[in-house]
């Protein structure tokens, strides 16, 4: 029996597994939610110990300064874009994500959303649905014989070059902070980021949001991409400038996207949401069940490590 005494608390602001929720009753007292309206989190995260979120909270300067007992905040999921890190650090909040978890479900979910896009699943389905038999208005184009560019080598773009590779595409990459000698060894010719956008028929993209990946694609980088070329995003909201898509799509520069992930999100009366080579989903790359579970049970790991030993893996 594991001793209970020291009574530390863990919110656990979104929903996780029931099995990481578990692992965690087994140590401390667990108070789990499936979400938080930010003024009650304002007034109760200072009882805790420890705050579990997703990507749905966004754990500010001003929830980690009402946060007087807070030692560790974990996110379930890959990105820490929601949590003030530059605050976290100045009181000395261990901050922990588990990149690894959904991985699989994000390189899938790219793959689904390539394919839906370049056979207009969704709009065929939603013609057809309103009892419309419209097969010439639907035509696709062929993977086979294509190029993918892949933007972010990291953990999901290796997997979604291997599976882009079945389908018989030719992949090329941009990672500054990988060497060509890897980008081979998965199949990716490594160039510049102009020359991925210049030969690819379609874009995905996988880098986390920071700073420098602000917007980096805007009017000017996708300009420079092959004309009549897709793009998708299932990495971050907001490396994408919306609007600038949104112009591109209209002068026929880009002839169709998909989209997971939005800057706002719900993303409300967006105007890509309104163009019919868009297709989009609400965030799923990593909805799946086996993520979930992953996820869960690994942040509950990170988090029982930096409450009993005071660090993290």
């Amino acid at each position: 029996m594991v001793d209970k005494s020291k009574n530390k608390k863990v919110l656990i602001a979104e929903k996780i597994s029931p099995e990481a929720i578990t692992m965690l009753e087994e140590r401390f007292m667990v108070d789990p939610r499936e979400s938080i309206p930010r003024e009650e989190l304002l007034g109760m995260v200072g009882n805790y110990d420890a705050l579990i979120v997703r990507s749905g909270t966004k754990v500010d300067h001003e929830v980690i300064e009402r946060a007087k007992k807070l030692r560790i905040i974990g996110r379930a999921g890959i990105g820490v874009d929601n949590i003030d890190l530059n605050a976290a650090t100045r009181r000395g909040i261990i901050v922990a994500n588990v990149p690894e978890s959904n991985a699989i479900s994000a390189a899938e979910h790219t793959m689904a959303m390539l394919l839906a896009l370049v056979r207009k699943i969704p709009q065929a389905y939603a013609s057809l649905s309103r009892g419309e038999w419209k097969r010439s208005e639907f035509q696709g184009v062929e993977l086979y014989g294509k190029t993918l560019g892949i933007i972010g080598l990291g953990r999901i773009g290796p997997l979604v070059a291997e599976r882009a590779m079945a389908f018989g595409m030719k992949i090329v990459g941009y990672d500054p902070f990988i060497s060509a000698q890897r980008a081979n060894s998965i199949g990716v010719e490594l160039l510049e980021l102009d020359e991925v956008l210049a030969q690819s028929d379609f874009i995905t993209l996988h880098v986390p949001k920071t700073d420098e990946t602000f917007h980096m694609m805007d009017a000017e980088r996708i300009s420079k991409m092959r004309k009549g070329a897709m793009i998708i995003n299932v990495s971050r909201g907001g490396v994408m400038d919306e609007d600038a898509l949104a112009e591109a799509i209209k002068s026929g520069q880009i002839s169709g996207a998909a989209i997971d992930v939005f800057e706002k999100e719900p993303p409300g009366d967006s105007e890509l949401l309104k163009l019919e080579q868009v297709i989009a989903t609400p965030h799923l790359g990593a909805s799946t069940a086996e993520a979930q579970y992953k996820a869960g049970v690994a942040i509950a790991e990170q988090i029982i490590a930096g409450l009993e030993k005071g660090f993290v893996s």
